[in-house]
């Protein structure tokens, strides 16, 4: 039987990963005390107890937002995060902010709306063969302008209006996309490691944030669980069809049965 989230995060998986590393003790935030199981050589240790739970209640969340048609838009925008969200937020469908946070990228989206619409008029005369018809250094400006827009906003021009939910790996480097999130209701699910400032987020998940395969682990783990949403729901979607079609089927049959029925005049 299909289930809707088979999607886990296991122990063993963040601690190959390193997810369980977190800064130098001097750097730490008092408010991941909670989270912090010990130190080794000056370094905070993370107790991936919480860890494990708070992820796989976030998946589950994640999981339940895709089934519904609901959109989590990730957001990495430093060296570490930026690969690897702009790839799995792109094979999970859902929007990304991978290379720089525009201020007002939320709070401001009627306006940035109009950005969008522009870039999508640049894309669609590079198609139709507009810039061939300029000279060149009109058709250099308008290539340039065109890249500027896809690298800031080319992962959220098909978002259609504010997301259901962020995804955010290292809240103290995303801390304005957060600030914005919460300004409009939006619940945030991030990574915070232990030199992190946990308010403002609703899903915790006290991990590493900037090993590159413990980044991988959890964006791809998200990803996995929105994909498993969406087949869940279309799984669901066609057996109902299944479970209409004979009644419709049935029908011309019952009409028969009462003009048979109905004593000829």
């Amino acid at each position: 039987m299909a289930t809707k989230n088979p999607t886990k995060i296991e122990m063993r998986d963040l601690l190959q990963a390193g997810a369980h590393f977190g800064h130098q003790t001097r750097f730490w935030n008092p408010k991941m005390g909670p989270y912090i199981f010990g130190a080794r050589n000056k370094i905070h240790i993370i107790n991936l107890e919480h860890t494990v739970k708070a992820f796989n209640e976030a998946l589950t969340y994640v999981n339940g937002l895709a089934a519904k048609k609901n959109k989590v838009l990730f957001v990495g925008t430093k060296r570490a995060a930026s690969g690897v969200i702009r790839e799995q937020a792109a094979r999970a469908g859902m929007p990304y902010v991978d290379h720089r946070w525009l201020g007002g990228m939320l709070t401001n989206w009627k306006t940035l709306r109009q950005s969008i619409n522009r870039l999508k008029e640049l894309e669609k005369q590079a198609e139709d063969g507009t810039f061939a018809k300029l000279t060149k250094r009109e058709a250099l400006e308008r290539t340039r302008d065109m890249e500027k827009l896809e690298r800031s906003l080319g992962g959220i021009k098909d978002m259609g209006g504010l997301p259901d939910a962020i995804f955010v790996v290292d809240v103290d480097h995303e801390a304005i996309a957060i600030k914005e999130a919460k300004n409009l209701g939006i619940p945030v699910i991030g990574i915070v490691d232990t030199n992190s400032n946990p308010d403002n987020v609703d899903y915790i998940i006290p991990a590493n944030d900037d090993a590159i395969r413990a980044v991988t682990l959890y964006v791809t783990s998200m990803a996995d669980a929105i994909i498993a949403g969406k087949e869940y729901a279309q799984t669901q979607a066609g057996g109902k069809a299944e479970q209409e079609a004979p009644a419709t089927e049935e029908a011309p049959a019952e009409a028969k049965t009462e003009e048979a029925a109905t004593p000829a005049e």
